[in-house]
C-alpha cells in the first residue's frame, strides 16, 4: 500500500504529464500548458499570491519566466517544480492561516502536528 506522500508525488508527476502531452506532444510544458495548468488546477494559488493590479496572465508569464532558469521557452519538470514550491509555501501558510505565502520565520514547535488525513480524490482524471 502507497502510503499518502508517495500518492501525492504520484498525482503531481500525473497532473505535469497531463498539461505536458499536448500541444506537442512531449515532456515539457510550453507557456499555454502551464498557463492551463495553473488555472485549472491551481486557481485558489493563483488568487492568493497574486500581486495587486496584476492580472492572473501576467501573474502567469512572470512564473513562467521565473521558472525558465535556461530560458528555452519551454519548461522540463524540474524547472516546474521552481513554481510548485511557491504553491506548497502558500498552502502551508494558508493552512496556518496567514495567507500570501511568504514564510520568514516559522518554526514548529515540539509535538506540533498536521492532520493530513483528508482525502485528495487521487483517481484518474477525465
Amino acid at each position: 500500500m502507497k502510503t499518502d506522500l508517495e500518492l501525492a508525488l504520484e498525482c503531481i508527476i500525473n497532473i505535469y504529464h497531463q498539461y505536458a502531452v499536448k500541444r506537442p506532444i512531449d515532456d515539457y510544458l510550453s507557456k499555454e500548458e502551464f498557463s492551463e495548468l495553473l488555472k485549472k488546477d491551481a486557481q485558489p494559488f493563483l488568487h492568493n499570491t497574486m500581486p495587486p493590479n496584476t492580472t492572473v496572465d501576467d501573474y502567469i508569464g512572470k512564473l513562467y519566466a521565473k521558472a525558465d532558469s535556461n530560458h528555452d521557452g519551454r519548461l522540463k519538470f524540474t524547472e516546474f517544480l521552481t513554481t510548485l514550491n511557491l504553491v506548497f509555501i502558500d498552502a502551508h501558510n494558508r493552512s496556518h492561516g496567514r495567507g500570501h505565502g511568504h514564510g520568514h520565520g516559522h518554526e514548529h514547535e515540539h509535538g506540533h502536528r498536521h492532520d493530513h488525513s483528508h482525502d485528495h480524490g487521487h483517481g484518474p482524471r477525465n
